[in-house]
């Protein structure tokens, strides 16, 4: 990856005609006619208060969220859009629809994931003592899912092959829920890299899923680092640590986890050698977009992890009273600022995201096919 060529998106003025706008995709005579997206809170478009309108998921169903794009809620765990929502514009896709909206139109793609979901199934994180205390559709429930869909509309297996052949498969970002659900519930560091092997060999089992789907074109996405998040940081056990050291040690863990996903998905590609399989790396991307903060507008004299929508401490985050609660602030600016909730960006920030992750790994994807 070429660090230079990022720092010059990263430095890119924001686009004139509509802050959907991204560069054309229509690239190599090739071009994708649909997206299929999996995943958690970075990519819900509004499984999860679909299925859970109560409890946890009814905050995501109040304003502030989605104030600056549909001036409603919608489920996204954002202001407005999410990134899945600027990769679809910029290949002329319309958004992609939650599954569980059961009268929506898929004819562009579904969008599966569910905020807060994990990629270990409920059953694996309880062998760990580990409970998700917001959603039991994990990675192989939305695979399930994304079964039952194709299932439904393709008459064989040739007809699915024709239905799918111009579709982008995006696997994740996913396993990120994981690491939290455990450092929040008393956890060490020591705990959680432990899982990595087992979250990173779900991700892989999704992978292989989604191929037996019918998917050729087909991303993966490592995780951010988690240490820039008030979240993980304020969930960290590491005892006696200041916020820097648990910065480093949650940054390691991402590092971990990202290395140990490329390297699976190399073993993977070897054995499926007529499949497209990107590696999406968020982990430089969003480091790129923090060092460039200032220059895009960000808040350039205060603590870019700290949350727009949220109450307490230095990072405006509070586990027991987040975004949505009646009584928690919310900024004035949200483009000010990298961190929307404690987990999840900005529009902004995803908008940058977006333009940079079309650039590096869409296009040489709609290239190679």
């Amino acid at each position: 990856m070429c660090f230079l060529y990022l720092s010059f998106l990263f430095l890119l003025p924001c686009p004139a005609r509509g802050i959907g706008h991204l560069p054309a995709a229509r690239t190599g005579g090739s071009k994708l006619t649909s997206i299929y997206q999996l995943g958690d809170s970075l990519s819900d478009t509004g499984n999860l208060i679909i299925e859970s309108p109560d409890g946890v998921a009814s905050a995501f169903a109040r304003l502030p969220y989605g104030e600056s794009f549909f001036k409603h809620p919608t489920g996204r765990c954002s202001n407005g859009l999410l990134m899945i929502d600027f990769l679809a514009k910029a290949l002329d896709i319309p958004h992609l629809n939650p599954y569980l909206s059961r009268d929506a139109v898929f004819t562009h793609g579904v969008n599966f994931a569910v905020a807060g979901a994990t990629a270990l199934p409920t059953e694996s994180l309880a062998d760990k003592n580990i409970v998700n205390p917001v959603t039991n559709s994990s990675l192989s429930v939305q695979l399930d899912w994304m079964w039952s869909h194709f299932n439904s509309i393709c008459y064989n297996d040739q007809d699915c092959a024709d239905k799918l052949k111009n579709s982008l498969f995006i696997v994740g970002e996913i396993g990120s829920n994981d690491y939290y659900y455990a450092l929040s519930q008393g956890k060490t560091i020591e705990d959680v890299n432990s899982m990595v092997f087992d979250v990173v060999q779900a991700i892989i089992e999704g992978v292989r899923r989604v191929i037996q789907n019918g998917a050729t074109k087909i991303i993966v996405p490592g995780t951010f680092s988690f240490g820039h998040f008030p979240a993980y940081i304020t969930a960290c056990q590491a005892k006696n640590s200041a916020a820097y050291r648990k910065q480093r040690l949650l940054n390691n863990l991402s590092l971990y986890h990202n290395d140990e996903l490329k390297k699976r998905l190399q073993l993977l590609k070897q054995d499926y050698k007529n499949i497209t399989i990107f590696y999406g790396d968020y982990y430089n991307a969003f480091n790129r977009l923090l060092q460039n903060a200032p220059r895009v507008g960000f808040n350039g004299t205060s603590d870019l992890r700290k949350a727009c929508c949220g109450a307490g401490g230095r990072f405006s985050f509070n586990p027991n009273k987040m975004c949505g609660a009646r009584g928690v602030p919310v900024c004035a600016n949200p483009d000010g600022y990298v961190i929307w909730d404690g987990f999840n960006l900005t529009q902004k920030a995803y908008r940058i995201l977006a333009r940079w992750f079309f650039q590096s790994t869409i296009s040489p994807l709609i290239n190679s096919s």
